[in-house]
């Protein structure tokens, strides 16, 4: 395949609101973003908490500093590197609803979009559900 061919992406769905699931995803999106794939992170439900320039209203969020302390990364680093290898991130509009977060609490790189848009920027990836 083709290094650009789309189906070499990832496309990830984060529908829980769990510091667990929200970190791993970001576990995820860097490692693939490091070794040149392709990412969309679409956080939907109360995951759109992982894409909140603060972050802490993810469900034990307080465990970060537990995951820090053992040497794995931290929240921020992981979120940090998938902005700078340039991954995509999406919050779905209906999961701000949902929470009641503004779309402007979001970090400035995220994008508000809906289940269509992210099934069409998925197109041909490989998804991954957390």
């Amino acid at each position: 395949m083709p290094a650009d061919d789309p189906r070499q992406g990832l496309a990830i769905l984060l529908l829980d609101g769990s510091y667990e699931r929200a970190h791993y995803a970001l576990v995820l999106a860097a490692g693939a973003l490091a070794v040149d794939r392709p990412v969309l992170l679409f956080a939907a439900g109360h995951g759109v908490h992982a894409l909140a320039r603060d972050w802490h209203g993810l469900r034990d969020a307080g465990t970060d500093d537990t995951v820090q302390a053992s040497g794995v990364a931290g929240f921020d680093v992981l979120r940090d590197a998938v902005l700078a290898l340039d991954g995509t991130l999406m919050a779905c509009e209906s999961g701000l609803r949902l929470t009641g977060l503004p779309a402007d609490a979001l970090l400035p790189q995220a994008v508000v979009a809906g289940v269509p848009a992210f099934l069409d920027a998925a197109r041909g990836r490989q998804v991954i559900s957390l």
